[in-house]
């Protein structure tokens, strides 16, 4: 047969009359027997289709009629996967259709897995759902022990997807011996990931059980104390409570107060527990858990209580280097770490060997607090000038326990210690600067304000004066000499407030002045401000109750009561900045240095 001709229509559609109607023997894709085997696939995949959405959807009603026609559907496979509908169900977490199924199945093909090796219950355990997992494990108990494709068996599997719930179930239910460490991982692995997902009840009854858990490793090669080493919030050291909750932490009548102690205390029984298991292995244990590496990574996180257990089996430690040349005294002042650093002090002469000790860049300890820190620490602290004044102090620290000629000892760049700090702070004092000055130039304006507002009402007194002689009329009034008392220290109080903050914005901004005279200007501008606008608020309560008197004095009550909601709302939202440069400045400090007036020393 020609091809057609493109210059033709009619040759076109003579060319296409002549195509042939049929396939060419042999070309079917099926025939015979091979047909209707096709037609009875199809047919299946339709039946199977409306199952697996009447699974997938929940429709309980629909999933027993389908079932009570095909019975064989039970067990057949509805995905590509090879899900069956008892897979699909507790994917979709469809509680009362697994109930169902649970029901119909037999007990050996609850095991079935699909092509990825998963059982219904290594699917529930990655759902969460226990109701589900209830119903599979109370027919058939041997799922409890059956791992997926990665060697992991349920409760594992639901410790790694953080479903607590579902973990403590699974871990009642499972065989103990299934978490040996001789027959395999699964007890590392659920040892880890219950501390990662801060469930420590599980560790420590693991713990009991089996002691080779305390340094076995996962199949990430992480050990319990590897984890323990990463969970701050797992300490009190690392747990940031607002201060009426620290109060309280002694006494935990609150539920959430009593559920974070109660974390802690485990925690620390479980780190107790793991060292103390390690160290009856000897010494070579420790560095066979690579201990070194996990002090470390505990001293960025400043988790004091990690430290100080490790010290007690392994005193040694202290001696420990990082790749750097840093030891951890060194790294816990460049990571910005008090409560690490002030254990320096419970070493008496130790510390100044420790003190005398510099990295691979020639950088001692006190250039280590030259640089600057971390910004998850400076975050710790409100404002670009206290966020300086912090950095000072921690040089003031290190510096005062340093040699002499290590204060000018240079590093490989030829950089003092001091001459790395003013290097490393020249923006946060350009930021701490301009925090300053927008702080003072907000108060400056309200001060002023008030100062003028003050002045106008010392001579435009409630109740007038008497036309002869000048004199108020309310003059011999008790509430009228309230009025003027708190008139006045309204106004000078904003004043000096005024001039503070004057001060502040005319201030040279040294580096030095964010240690003591920045922040002592800010103190006394922001009380000042505080206690000018609540007794601006007293004397207009007083002119009120003067002018109103007694005859229609419910209406002098509330109107007092909404003058305080300025008041209130300042001290919402400055007095903590106030309270914390004040603590800052003139507290105990974050350094737990001992007091030479309390040390007696004996013969």
């Amino acid at each position: 047969m020609s091809e057609p001709n493109a210059s033709s229509e009619f040759d076109l559609n003579v060319w296409l009359a002549n195509l042939p109607q049929e396939l060419p023997p042999g070309s079917r894709e099926t025939s015979g027997d091979d047909q209707v085997l096709v037609e009875a696939k199809d047919t299946d995949y339709i039946h199977n289709l409306t199952l697996y959405r009447a699974v997938d959807s929940g429709d309980l009603e629909t999933t027993k009629s389908f079932l009570d026609l095909h019975p064989d559907a039970l067990t057949a496979s509805l995905s590509a996967d090879g899900d069956t509908a008892l897979h699909i169900a507790v994917l979709a977490g469809r509680v009362k259709v697994v109930g169902e199924l649970v029901k119909r199945i037999d007990e050996k093909d609850l095991a079935i897995k699909n092509k990825n090796g998963a059982t219904a219950l290594n699917f529930a355990a990655t759902g969460g759902v226990t109701k589900i997992a209830e119903y599979l494990v109370r027919k058939n108990r041997e799922l409890l022990t059956i791992p997926n494709q990665h060697g992991n068996i349920p409760v594992v599997i639901a410790s790694l997807y953080g479903h607590d719930d579902m973990v403590r179930y699974l871990y009642r239910e499972t065989p103990i011996e299934e978490l040996d460490p001789d027959k395999g991982t699964n007890g590392a692995m659920l040892l880890t990931s219950c501390i990662i997902d801060d469930i420590f009840d599980i560790p420590l009854d693991l713990l009991q059980r089996y002691r080779k858990l305390a340094y076995a490793q996962d199949n990430d090669g992480d050990t319990a104390i590897d984890m323990l080493a990463q969970k701050p919030s797992a300490f009190p050291s690392g747990t940031q409570l607002a201060f009426w909750k620290k109060w309280i932490y002694s006494f935990p009548a609150i539920k959430h107060i009593y559920e974070v102690k109660l974390a802690h205390v485990q925690t620390q029984e479980l780190l107790s527990c793991v060292c103390r298991e390690i160290s009856t292995q000897g010494e070579s244990q420790f560095e066979k858990v690579g201990i070194k590496k996990v002090v470390f990574i505990a001293v960025k996180h400043g988790i004091v209580e990690f430290i100080t257990e490790i010290m007690k089996h392994y005193p040694d430690i202290i001696w420990c280097y990082d790749d750097y040349n840093r030891h951890i005294f060194s790294y816990a002042t460049l990571q910005r770490q008090e409560k690490i650093f002030n254990l320096i002090y419970t070493m008496g002469a130790k510390k100044n060997s420790v003190a005398t000790n510099w990295d691979k860049a020639h950088n001692n300890i006190l250039h280590q607090a030259a640089f600057l820190a971390p910004s998850s620490q400076l975050d710790r602290v409100s404002g670009a000038a206290l966020q300086m004044q912090r950095e000072l102090q921690w040089f003031k620290e290190v510096e005062s326990i340093v040699q002499p000629k290590y204060k000018e000892m240079v590093n490989l760049h030829y950089k003092t210690p001091r001459a790395l700090f003013s290097d490393q702070h020249k923006k946060l004092v350009e930021q701490g600067e301009k925090w300053m000055k927008e702080t003072a130039e907000s108060c400056t304006v309200v001060a002023a304000l008030i100062a003028t507002i003050m002045f106008s009402a010392a001579f435009t007194v409630p109740g007038g004066y008497d036309e002869y002689t000048g004199i108020p009329l309310y003059l011999h009034r008790n509430s009228f000499m309230v009025f003027i008392v708190a008139d006045a220290m309204s106004l000078f109080s904003s004043c000096t407030s005024v001039l503070m903050f004057l001060g502040i914005l005319t201030s040279r901004y040294g580096e030095e002045d964010f240690l003591k005279s920045l922040p002592r200007k800010l103190i006394i501008g922001l009380s000042s401000l505080f206690f000018s606008i609540a007794t601006m608020m007293v004397t207009f309560g007083v002119t009120l109750v003067i002018i109103l008197k007694a005859r229609i004095a419910w209406v002098s009550f509330p109107i007092i009561l909404l003058a305080s909601l300025p008041v209130t709302l300042f001290a919402l939202l400055q007095f903590p900045l106030l309270v914390e440069i004040f603590y800052s400045t003139y507290g105990p400090g974050i350094f737990n240095k001992p007091k030479k007036w309390w040390i007696i020393e004996t013969e």
